[in-house]
């Protein structure tokens, strides 16, 4: 049975069968709990732990393992249902056909090209008996209706302000952990460093040359021109410039302050001039507006790098790194970086895992694994856009196991959430009608 498949579909071969005619040996499906007017079954509990052991779950041998997770099945059941009768009661909570069928075809589409013919599919989706592929699709439709109404209760809640966290006690977060750290993945090597990190500045002729190409780019989009085919052609932003410059929805504070005080003064439709930041030259167009909100395009034009340029960027960082070099007490590092620091890299970091930095990093830290001052470091060679780094390594860890220390902010966030919906379903609980019978 391949993998992809089991997880979607052998969850839901007990519910299937439980519509069809039992056999003289098999025992009739029966009501285990009701919430509300509807009931829960125990095939539902069944179809639960076939979902559990096709996701790698060892499912318990002895009779009285295997009724607790039966009841903890049952009480998580129960709490979905509680949430969507809660949700389906909120005139406020929609979920459409639409949304539910775009899913049910995205999990189709996933599910479908794990297998090299339709006879093949067709065959699994019989195994899992339903009776044909568009029974799983509304069985899929379901159950992820079912999903989403719950999902946008708790939404709802979090946003009217009825959800706030709850901080969990030190006792609840050992238990956590003590449950959950055998699954926990294990620690990376991290390093923590400080870096002042030298980028290359255009010369006054590359800056104006860049300026009048963006100049006669606004003159052709003012006159027509179409702003999304012209971002993919000039852009030198890699990664808008294939989606014909588009941005999105954004609200201030994620980009840069010159960009913002302009983009946000625009109308729809309007054409900015160009727009200078420590980037180069953009060219914004807001389509639309909202309430704190802009979507909008761009186009940036950068001004060429002179190799001379290059030279000098690279003379200065090397200079830096001969001042920590020498362990002059008379200038800081953190003057060092603010005077002569790109400021839209970060100078300090911690703990930062050895296989996200970038290569150049890697390189030059795998190769010296002490602490202190490492040779400069290029980053993006042979390009324009290459910069400098002067680094200083202040600690290691080695790769290894979590201690709880390594994720107690984590757990304590993560807790927080569920105490918080576990306090909210408590108050629906005690509004409907509830009677288990396992």
């Amino acid at each position: 049975m391949r993998a992809v498949l089991v997880l979607v579909v052998a969850c839901a071969a007990t519910t299937v069968a439980a519509q069809q005619r039992p056999a003289p040996d098999q025992t009739l499906d029966r009501i285990v709990a009701i919430v509300g007017t509807r009931p829960i079954l125990a095939s539902q509990i069944d179809e639960e732990m076939v979902q559990q052991q096709a996701q790698g779950m060892t499912l318990p041998t002895d009779s009285a393992g295997t009724a607790m997770l039966r009841r903890q099945i049952l009480d998580r059941l129960v709490e979905l249902e509680i949430m969507v009768q809660q949700a389906e009661r909120d005139t406020s909570i929609k979920v459409t056909d639409q949304e539910v069928l775009d899913q049910v075809e995205q999990t189709y589409q996933n599910v479908r090209k794990q297998f090299s013919s339709e006879n093949d599919f067709r065959d699994q989706i019989r195994q899992a008996r339903f009776g044909s592929v568009e029974e799983w699709r509304r069985w899929l439709g379901d159950q992820q209706r079912r999903q989403l109404l719950a999902q946008r209760l708790i939404e709802a809640q979090r946003q009217k302000g009825k959800l706030r966290p709850i901080p969990p006690t030190e006792a609840q977060m050992r238990e956590f952990w003590e449950q959950n750290k055998d699954q926990q993945p294990k620690r990376p090597a991290t390093v923590a460093f400080r870096q002042i990190v030298v980028k290359p500045v255009a010369d006054s002729a590359a800056r104006l040359n860049a300026f009048q190409r963006a100049e006669s780019l606004v003159v052709e989009l003012r006159h027509g021109a179409d702003f999304a085919a012209a971002a993919k052609r000039f852009s030198h932003d890699s990664a808008s410039a294939a989606q014909g410059g588009e941005l999105g929805w954004f609200r201030r504070g994620l980009m840069v302050k010159e960009f913002e005080d302009v983009a946000f003064r625009l109308r729809p439709g309007e054409i900015s001039p160009p727009v200078e930041t420590s980037f180069g030259f953009h060219i914004i167009n807001v389509e639309r507006t909202q309430p704190a909100e802009i979507l909008a395009r761009h186009i940036l034009i950068t001004p060429v790098i002179s190799e001379a340029q290059l030279a000098l960027a690279k003379r200065l960082a090397d200079s830096l790194h001969d001042v920590r070099a020498r362990g002059s007490a008379a200038v800081s590092f953190d003057s060092l970086a603010k005077l002569y620091g790109d400021p839209q890299e970060a100078k300090l970091a911690e703990d930062v895992a050895l296989t996200d930095m970038p290569p150049e990093y890697q390189k030059v830290i795998s190769a010296d694994t002490t602490l202190g001052l490492k040779p400069v470091i290029t980053e993006g060679a042979g390009t324009p856009r290459a910069k400098f780094v002067v680094l200083e390594v202040t600690a290691r860890h080695a790769a290894g196991d979590l201690a709880f220390d390594d994720v107690k902010l984590r757990i304590r966030q993560s807790l927080s959430d569920q105490l918080a919906i576990r306090h909210f379903i408590d108050q629906l609980r005690r509004q409907i009608y509830i009677a288990i019978r396992l």
